[in-house]
């Protein structure tokens, strides 16, 4: 391992070091002004340097001209201009029982303010009047979006925030002396399979018979893959992490049969002549996201054509249309324009569509809504429908006895030709990719080909398109995992056509962030899961309990030099899981299935000894062995085993300290290949394996029952020591 270490430190070595000796004194200046980490500590603790030409290629995306020392000294000044003129920006967040400190540039000491509470209620004072600090309003005890006048020029949003997230302890409702202890199921939506109906992909219905059964068996929550918008006109776009939208809903996850019910989808499939397609689609091992997407929107077209307007129903759909305003229709006419450009050839980002249509305020787009309004009616009919499964799954579980129900997710960002990054374009970021900087795994680091919010856009519009966000991520759901939770903090952005070594890390408004998924988590009554794996900056990790925002801590990673942590050795304030959707599956881990498949896929870092990779996974076999026989006295586990310990490795982690315990239906199952693997896109079937039962009656089997129980079992014994 050590001669891999130092080969992929010396490829960082040659990438970010040596090359930075030409950043004149206005170049860093700037960076700094703007934001940018001019320096970065890689995987292997050393401190690395951004190169000039990454610098000037970030800045440049920024919008902030650095072609020369003028420039940038120009840029610099219009920061600094930008600071002062938004020192009393359109939304201000603060925290209950708090003061808040205003910028250094608002004179506003001693001013009167008044504030009107949401409930309509109102309050009268005067900033403070200490010249020698920054003005600062008083602490108030109200939570919520309230509206601030300071003056007699200044009328801005007050977001008070709780000081945490709602909590698994405010789920249950337990008193302070007992920690809570819950388990619940992960599952790739598009993977669940139904008995009778089923057309090749997932549905809200599968996931409505899932979370019934899992909670009659104890489960308190489904996690769930993002069920953000993708692209109706091109399917080859299915990665659940790469959307079109984070506003708005897969609408191939929708149940034809929950339309208008079992005859008229019979019927419009046999006007279609369907069925054979359908039973195709079903029987196949892998899923046929092209093909399967193409048969579900023609069967939704033809339901949608046929359906009965006059149906108490379809004021339902009216009032849908109207609560989801401008946004709504914005998606709607994007997906009617991206399907219009594809069909005359255009393909790619909106950038590259005739001018008229990359404005969705201009008057060429209201022309073509014009001229296509049954079009867009089909797509804001089917985020409707959409809307109301994913609902009516949540009502289930809860109905069912689950404490939280589902966990949705929320993907770090949109594609940047998509939906979101045309109709929210002044408020995210172009030219710029998310990534990660290269690491052990990826000395090449990686560019995600996600757009991100620009944080200085998101100050200058209030917040307006994150707060959309989070609400449309909590709206049906009684939890929100946020994946790559250290983009709160900063992201790696990564300039577009070029690799992920070439990036920097943009600094974001923490502080902000956190405030505002805090105030949304209450308002909704919903826990909020940070995915924290990674290098994590010194002191992320406790602001994130502090907020009460529970991180994640898998398996495989909790170790301590050559042991794996005890169970009582777990963090409090993170979920416990097995492993995740890019992660090898127990059994997997156990048969070194994702050995085989880097292997396979020349995927192992230059010079790597695969033989080297087999025995140090042999070894790590042996490690989790004693752990679970040191934890359990009447465990007897061999890591020369071929069969992978599940059970043992359920009442493991069930025993942890966690809050919640999160287990991947895979290793209910035990499933040998993981849903994704990361560094690839087509050479390993990502996002397209199905489980192999049906979600009917998958958690029935005597195999499947005995680990629920061990599971419950664990989580309701006191925590192992």
């Amino acid at each position: 391992m050590s001669a891999q270490a130092d080969s992929h430190r010396q490829d960082m070595n040659e990438t970010h070091t040596g090359s930075n000796v030409d950043v004149s004194d206005a170049l860093r200046r700037l960076a700094q002004a703007a934001d940018i980490a001019i320096e970065w500590t890689d995987a292997f603790g050393n401190q690395q340097q951004v190169p000039s030409a990454t610098l000037r290629a970030v800045l440049q995306a920024l919008q902030l001209p650095c072609e020369s020392d003028a420039d940038c000294e120009a840029a610099i000044a219009a920061l600094a201009q930008e600071e002062i003129m938004l020192a009393i920006p359109p939304l201000i967040t603060a925290q209950v029982g708090r003061e808040t400190e205003l910028s250094p540039y608002a004179h506003v000491h001693g001013q009167p303010y008044r504030i009107a509470f949401e409930d309509g209620e109102l309050a009268d004072g005067y900033l403070s009047d200490d010249r020698t600090r920054p003005a600062r309003l008083p602490a108030f005890e109200r939570v919520g979006y309230h509206r601030l006048y300071i003056g007699e020029h200044h009328s801005v949003t007050l977001a008070v925030a709780p000081l945490c997230c709602f909590t698994v302890a405010d789920a249950v409702g337990d008193d302070e002396t007992t920690s809570p202890r819950l388990w619940a199921l992960a599952a790739q939506l598009y993977s669940l399979r139904k008995e009778n109906d089923d057309a090749g992909i997932g549905d809200f219905s599968a996931l409505e018979i899932l979370v019934r059964s899992a909670a009659h068996r104890g489960a308190s929550a489904i996690a769930i893959s993002p069920v953000h918008a993708m692209f109706s006109a091109n399917p080859y776009q299915y990665s659940p992490y790469g959307p079109s939208s984070r506003l708005f809903f897969n609408v191939l996850h929708i149940d034809p049969a929950a339309i208008s019910g079992r005859k008229a989808l019979a019927d419009a499939i046999e006007r279609l002549e369907a069925d054979s397609e359908r039973q195709r689609l079903r029987d196949c091992e892998l899923i046929d996201w092209p093909a399967a997407a193409r048969w579900r929107l023609a069967v939704l077209r033809e339901l949608f054509d046929h359906y009965d307007i006059r149906s108490d129903e379809w004021k339902e759909f009216e009032a849908f249309r109207l609560e989801g305003g401008v946004a709504l229709e914005d998606h709607a006419r994007f997906e009617a324009l991206h399907a219009a450009m594809r069909e005359k050839g255009v393909e790619g980002s909106w950038r590259s569509w005739p001018e008229p249509y990359r404005d969705p305020r201009s008057d060429g787009v209201l022309a073509f809504a014009e001229a296509h309004d049954n079009d867009i009616m089909f797509h804001v009919f089917l985020q409707w429908q959409a809307a109301r499964g994913l609902r009516h799954a949540q009502q289930s579980a809860r109905a069912a006895g689950m404490r939280i129900g589902l966990i949705t997710d929320l993907a770090v960002g949109a594609e940047g030709g998509g939906s979101q990054s045309w109709s929210r374009q002044h408020q995210m970021l172009t030219g710029l990719s998310v990534g990660a900087p290269p690491d052990v795994l990826g000395p090449r680091g990686q560019n995600w080909g996600l757009a991100a919010f620009s944080p200085r856009a998101l100050r200058q519009y209030g917040f307006q398109a994150y707060i959309e966000m989070l609400r449309a991520a909590f709206h049906y759901a009684g939890g929100v995992r946020i994946d790559h939770i250290l983009g709160l903090r900063r992201l790696w952005l990564v300039p577009e056509g070029s690799d992920g070594r070439h990036g920097a890390y943009l600094t974001y408004p923490f502080d902000d962030l956190i405030r505002l998924i805090a105030l949304e988590s209450h308002r909704y009554k919903a826990v909020v899961i940070g995915e924290d794996l990674g290098t994590v900056p010194a002191g992320f990790g406790d602001a994130l309990a502090d907020a009460g925002l529970m991180g994640i801590r898998v398996l495989w990673f909790e170790r301590e030099g050559d042991h794996f942590k005890p169970p009582a050795r777990w963090s409090r304030h993170a979920i416990a899981t097995t492993d995740t959707h890019d992660l090898p599956t127990v059994a997997g881990w156990w048969h070194a299935r994702d050995i085989a498949w880097r292997q396979q896929l020349d995927l192992l870092a230059p010079g790597a000894d695969t033989d080297h990779e087999y025995r140090m996974r042999a070894h790590e076999r042996g490690m989790l062995a004693h752990a679970l026989n040191a934890a359990h006295p009447h465990a007897h586990v061999d890591g020369n085993s071929p069969h992978p310990p599940i059970d043992d490795i359920l009442q493991f982690v069930g025993g942890t300290p966690a809050p919640l315990v999160i287990v991947p239906a895979e290793d209910i199952l035990g499933v040998e290949e993981q849903p994704n693997l990361p560094g690839t896109v087509d050479t390993h079937p990502n996002w397209r394996r199905r489980l192999p039962v049906c979600v009917d009656t998958m958690l029935d089997s005597d195999i499947a029952t005995a680990r629920l129980r061990i599971l419950q079992r664990a989580r309701s014994q006191k925590e192992t020591t």
